[in-house]
């Protein structure tokens, strides 16, 4: 009876998803460490690190069941890679049976691996940008995901520049998922908001010189020019604009929310301007915004340990937080801790105020963005 008895304890103990199942939280992470995109992967995985750390400082995760237990943060580089990101979802999901992942960093690989963790329903919490990650909500049940959207992010872009009476542009993007999706919202929203789009170029994520797309934008005389990339493209189109010259105002995308960008880019990055999140202006903030707190906290936890803060690595401690408070709330099964991230209300965060609901997975509004200047090498609030 004795060994039956033992036998269905194991089954049990065995079954993923099951709050017998963990003497340890998993929670699985896919960050592009390396690649294109290392610039931004490299401090999500520095964040995840520092969490599991304080999480396990404090006594680990407290389920639902009273009992308090540690939590181990697995993380696999995807290289930047669409097919190894794929490959790390499905070993974090079959063989490390974590109880959710967050990540990927970047748009592409965010949207490789929505089948698997659909299939496998695993609750996904992207670190990435495109709106086509989470949208339309129903056909994306196991997803959310912390950085703003595109058309947000787009929609605080374009009244900033019809503000400054900036109706004639210039656009180039990398093209790969984000540029091109951020592409498609700039040119929804343009056309509504009547901005007019004289030249639209596109570049390789891995090009070393944009000189040509930049001439034949410059030919096309826009009062302003829009770089949609990240580093290391952002920095080099932003060299070569600076290297022909051009005294139109230069604007970026959130992509470049990294000392990284400012790095490579030199001195043509001063005067640039780009929507983001609050983190690097934090202490620019009015100290009644509710989110003051949080950024200063994180910055000097960061930056104590890794340097200068970046939006990235705030998108991670968003989804790792997440993640760990829905898991207060449902344990170890996957179903449950689903339905409490949807059910998330008022969750402060790095990238701005989430709310979550069945229609909407990334939860945010335009409290979430403000504009930013690079000035004499740093972020300022822009004027």
């Amino acid at each position: 009876m004795r060994t039956l008895f033992a036998f269905v304890l194991a089954v049990l103990l065995a079954v993923p998803g099951t709050a017998a199942a963990q003497d340890v939280y998993k929670i699985g992470a896919i960050f592009s460490i390396t690649g294109p995109g290392s610039s931004l992967g490299i401090p999500e995985r520095d964040t995840a690190a520092m969490l599991e750390t304080e999480i396990n400082a404090k006594g680990g995760i407290k389920g639902p069941d009273g009992k308090a237990r540690p939590v181990k943060i697995v993380i696999y580089d995807d290289a930047s890679d669409e097919t190894k990101a794929v490959l790390a979802a499905k070993k974090l999901i079959d063989e490390d049976k974590v109880v959710a992942i967050v990540g990927t960093t970047l748009s592409g690989t965010s949207l490789a691996i929505l089948d698997t963790v659909q299939k496998a329903e695993v609750p996904l919490v992207s670190c990435a940008a495109a709106a086509k990650i989470v949208e339309p909500a129903a056909e994306r049940k196991w997803v959310f995901k912390t950085p703003q959207s595109d058309a947000l992010i787009v929609g605080v872009l374009v009244d900033h520049l019809k503000a400054k009476g900036l109706t004639k542009v210039g656009w180039l993007n990398v093209d790969y998922a984000f540029g091109q999706l951020g592409w498609l919202a700039f040119e929804k929203a343009a056309q509504k908001a009547g901005l007019t789009i004289v030249a639209n170029e596109k570049f390789g994520q891995k090009d070393v010189d944009i000189t040509a797309q930049l001439t034949r934008v410059k030919v096309a005389n826009p009062q302003a020019v829009i770089v949609w990339s990240i580093p290391p493209s952002a920095s080099i189109a932003t060299k070569n604009f600076a290297d022909l010259g051009l005294k139109m105002p230069l604007f970026q995308s959130h992509g470049v929310g990294n000392k990284r960008y400012i790095d490579l880019a030199g001195p043509g990055a001063n005067g640039v301007v780009f929507p983001a999140g609050k983190l690097l202006v934090a202490e620019h903030l009015a100290d009644q915004d509710p989110q003051k707190p949080v950024l200063l906290a994180y910055a000097k936890d960061f930056e104590a340990k890794f340097g200068p803060r970046n939006t990235f690595g705030g998108h991670a401690w968003d989804a790792i937080k997440l993640v760990a408070a829905a898991i207060e709330k449902a344990g170890a099964d996957r179903a449950r801790v689903r339905a409490a991230l949807e059910q998330t209300k008022n969750f402060v965060g790095i990238t701005g105020v989430f709310d979550f609901s069945p229609t909407d997975h990334n939860g945010l509004d335009r409290r979430a963005v403000t504009m930013i200047q690079i000035v004499d090498g740093q972020w300022r609030p822009a004027r």
